[in-house]
């Protein structure tokens, strides 16, 4: 806390200290103006030249700093009688460059300020005689300035979000340090106390999730927009499919211009081009265009076990119901997969690393959540996101549930057959002595199979069932062979996961068979977007691009905030592509340990090892087809990040714990508090430093690729001022 406290106080408000002297001068009330700027009748600046427009304040030296007065936006508006002003909106973000008129030698900052930002509105400035800023926009650009000050103090600031940030990372540093007691706590998911603390660790997101999801709800609004001669954009898709589904139908209500009804191929991209110029409208971007009719071919289910629910019972108080924010069903998805992460990550690591320290545990767990690419879900909190969210959620579920499935074996009642037979007692099926509980395995099946609702894709992660079930299968087989099983008894734990399964995935099929006329047609073919999807193909030539952009692209460092930006991901052809900041083992590097399992597969016992190996072959094929059917895109990084991320686990913890962790448990040891652990190698203590350096790393650049303009759904232009808030953290220090 007091490390906390002196770098809030001391260190971000650096500027409050060394203005305490500055003379405060403002004898200068009035800014000498350049030509090439007019003040207009609210009293804003207007730019006329851009080569000419600059302000001029006298400085005397005591502060680094000037501040700049804006004019009241809406003030301006109410008593601009100039209908040309009227016209013309004032920017709410605009550039400033500060120039000493004195000392032509000296570089002159670039600054940002945001009407949004209170703090963006002090500069800094090595001026000390005659400040120069000139407005950096173009010609007829407003900007809403009414002085600029020389001279003044900065005021102290004790911002609360910065102190939850260093209270975050000196929290991580106390926990991770080599030395912390967390090092030599074993894991187990048995005790209780660390069971409470994981409960009140995931109960800071809870209340978090709560009131993001309660503001969403409080402030929802439509989120349609139109540009003229364009496309219409509808951000509402779940929310529009989960009405069609109440009004008993699968197509949107959605309105189609009969244009674009009759066009002989409404996919090809030079006719809609042409009817948009037409001013067709609206035809909307990124919808699935059938038949004369609008549907979203992103997972239904979602929409069903959200959406519906929602506007159903909102109908009981609100005719017709409302609509359930998009955003707010991505934050609740994303909690579910964030606990379902944690306790699948906490049970994988119990069965394969009996002796893993909880210090171990919790960083794989913060790697597993950043393999994931959470980060984006957690920041793109629209309907992109909200299908991968939900396969996250069911993957992680569905696989805690099947590792849940394999129970102690002095839970079975009844002689079990140490020679590969089966024995069926009550709801147990025992194959080479390892017992199996079907309700386990039949909710496992059902959240698996959800996939095929959500991302289908991720339905891939039902191959892992062979690895993992492999001993009951061996065990099935053998005892239908040597006919000491009957056959109805020796079903049940296959019928457990074919059943479930099929009850999800047989609606799901006929949805899509209805709509689309297949059931495998889930109609991304028929998008509006970019180009003709029912004839594009990805040239073959960028296929060796996009593989090696999806895990090679490198970080491009910057030297102003955020100290990163969008790395070039040029193409032979034509392709889809989304800006990215970094390929995923730049992202996240501890995930190359990957491919160090065939040497330690011996480590971990079986079945587990047969699941990570196919973990790691299942990685790399859905980066394949990623790249095939999805181009390159951010976000579709999730699909493979996790699986690269279960087949790192064990060269992890061989690095960080050694190979005792692996070691099974003798009968009689209990103890969380293992004195064994507090006697660590010098070398041993090195390596877990050293994870934890990389660790943090991954981190700050996780952070600072929210921040990176050009992305999509950049906070320059979404929530600007929370951008240059934190922006004047650095800027204002002089870091920038």
């Amino acid at each position: 806390m007091l490390v906390i406290v002196a770098l809030e106080c001391a260190v971000f408000n650096l500027p409050f200290w060394t203005t305490l002297a500055a003379s405060t001068d403002t004898s200068a009330a009035a800014n000498t103006l350049g030509p090439g700027l007019e003040r207009t009748e609210s009293g804003m600046l207007k730019v006329t030249d851009p080569t000419r427009a600059w302000l001029e304040v006298k400085a005397d030296g005591t502060s680094a700093y000037a501040r700049v007065d804006l004019v009241d936006a809406s003030d301006a508006g109410k008593s601009d009688k100039s209908s040309e002003d009227k016209q013309e909106r004032p920017l709410s973000t605009f550039h400033l460059r500060l120039a000493d008129t004195g000392h032509k030698d000296r570089a002159s900052r670039a600054q940002a300020v945001s009407t949004a930002s209170p703090r963006s509105r002090f500069v800094r400035t090595d001026a000390a005689s005659t400040i120069r800023v000139w407005v950096e926009e173009t010609k007829g650009a407003i900007v809403p300035i009414a002085a600029v000050r020389a001279n003044v103090r900065v005021p102290f600031q004790w911002d609360w979000l910065r102190v939850a940030v260093l209270a975050f990372v000196v929290l991580l540093l106390m926990l991770w340090r080599p030395g912390s007691r967390l090092w030599r706590t074993r894991l187990d998911p048995s005790d209780g106390r660390q069971r409470r603390m994981l409960a009140l660790t995931l109960a800071v997101p809870a209340v978090m999730t709560l009131w993001a999801v309660g503001w969403q709800i409080a402030n929802a609004a439509p989120l349609s927009f139109h540009e003229p001669g364009g496309y219409t954009y509808d951000f509402d898709q779940y929310a529009q499919t989960a009405d069609a589904l109440l009004h008993g139908h699968t197509w949107l209500d959605l309105p189609v211009p009969q244009a674009l009804a009759d066009a002989a191929n409404p996919y090809d991209i030079t006719t809609r081009n042409r009817l948009l110029a037409e001013g067709v409208t609206p035809i909307y971007w990124d919808h699935a265009f059938h038949d004369s009719r609008w549907y979203s071919y992103f997972g239904v289910l979602p929409a069903v076990l959200l959406f519906v629910p929602y506007q159903a019972v909102t109908s009981l108080w609100v005719d017709g119901g409302l609509s359930l924010p998009t955003s707010a069903a991505d934050l609740l998805i994303m909690f579910g997969f964030l606990v379902f992460a944690c306790l699948l990550i906490v049970r994988l690591l119990a069965r394969i690393a009996p002796r893993t320290s909880v210090a171990s545990a919790s960083m794989i767990v913060v790697f597993f959540l950043l393999a994931t690419n959470a980060s984006y879900l957690w920041f793109r909190t629209n309907f992109y996101s909200v299908p991968i969210a939900a396969s996250l959620l069911f993957t992680c579920l569905g696989l805690w549930l099947w590792l849940g499935a394999i129970q102690p074996a002095h839970r079975v009642v009844g002689d079990g057959r140490p020679d590969g037979g089966v024995t069926v007692v009550a709801d147990w099926t025992v194959a080479d002595g390892a017992p199996l509980s079907l309700p386990h395995l039949a909710g496992g099946a059902v959240c698996i199979a959800a996939n095929f609702g959500c991302r289908p894709t991720f339905a891939l992660s039902a191959l892992l069932a062979f690895p993992l079930f492999w001993p009951q299968i061996r065990g099935i087989v053998r005892g239908l062979a040597s006919r000491r099983v009957r056959v109805c008894r020796a079903l049940r734990a296959p019928l457990a996961i074919i059943v479930p399964a099929l009850v999800v995935v047989a609606p799901l099929m006929a949805y899509n068979a209805v709509r689309f006329g297949g059931p495998l047609n889930f109609g991304s073919d028929y998008q509006m977007t970019v180009t003709d999807m029912t004839h594009y193909r990805l040239p073959s030539v960028d296929l060796p691009y996009m593989i090696v952009y999806y895990l090679l692209l490198p970080l491009r460092f910057t030297q102003s905030f955020p100290y990163l930006s969008i790395s070039p991901t040029p193409m032979p052809q034509w392709a889809y592509y989304e800006p990215m900041v970094g390929g995923f083992f730049v992202l996240c590097p501890l995930a190359l340990l990957a491919f160090l399992l065939p040497r330690l597969r011996h480590r971990v016992p079986r079945p587990y090892r047969g699941v990570l190996v196919v973990s790691l072959a299942l990685a790399a094929a859905m980066v394949l087809i990623d790249a095939l059917e999805g181009g390159l895109g951010w976000r579709y990084m999730a699909d493979f990040g996790w699986l690269f991320a279960l087949s790192a686990m064990p060269a992890m913890l061989r690095l960080m714990e050694g190979r005792d962790a692996f070691e099974p448990l003798a009968d009689d040891e209990d103890e969380t508090d293992d004195p064994k652990y507090r006697r660590v190698p010098l070398h041993r203590r090195a390596v877990r430093l050293l994870m934890m350096l990389v660790m943090f790393a991954c981190l700050a650049v996780m952070i600072a690729s929210c921040f990176v303009p050009g992305r999509d759904d950049s906070l320059t232009a979404n929530n600007p001022g929370l951008f240059y808030e934190v922006r004047c953290w650095f800027v204002l220090l002089n870091f920038s």
